[in-house]
């Protein structure tokens, strides 16, 4: 998946060419467009991922329920729907939320620099993490997760902070649908 090309953008998200993962994640990193995924049981309890600890970036994280990048020629909701099969061996339907933009430097492994699309949907089914992926998942109230973020926060990666914050702020009414969705 390192020679995924990946799909570089500008600061409006117009394509301006391909890259290879890897390259995006070099240095300071190439702006790319990445996509991060919310899931959230009947009890509005949040699914969180542990990254593996075979992960370039953040490995051993806690980080939200699935996160990536679209390839070449594949839009976001699709690359979202792949990669929630392939992580968690789960499907659901997508709500959009928001996207945003940011840049974490991760010491001398790189850097991501993203044009994030920031979806939520409802778990039904359990779980099934892909090891090679995920180390760990856990199910954790808003209340839970706030008290360990704030006990903790340095376990946690970058851009799950920020979405975090931004969806408890504006988005808590569209989360509480998901949740109730049958």
């Amino acid at each position: 998946m390192a020679d995924d090309l990946l799909i570089l953008v500008d600061t409006d998200d117009a394509p301006r060419g391909f890259e290879t993962k890897e390259r995006c994640h070099d240095g300071e990193g190439l702006l790319h467009r990445a996509f991060s995924v919310f899931l959230f049981d009947a009890q509005g309890r949040l699914l969180l991922q542990q990254r593996s600890a075979e992960k370039r970036l953040w490995a051993g994280y806690w980080s939200n329920s699935c996160c990536s990048h679209p390839r070449q020629g594949e839009s976001v909701e699709t690359a979202a729907a792949r990669r929630l099969a392939e992580e968690l061996g789960v499907a659901a339907p997508l709500s959009y939320l928001f996207k945003f933009q940011y840049q974490a430097r991760f010491g001398a492994a790189g850097s991501e620099n993203e044009l994030c699309y920031v979806f939520a949907g409802r778990l039904t089914s359990p779980a099934r993490p892909n090891r090679d992926e995920i180390a760990a998942t856990r199910l954790v109230s808003a209340s839970e997760l706030d008290l360990w973020m704030a006990a903790e926060p340095e376990r946690f990666t970058p851009w799950f902070k920020l979405e975090w914050q931004r969806i408890t702020r504006e988005h808590l009414a569209v989360i509480g649908a998901v949740a109730r969705e049958t």
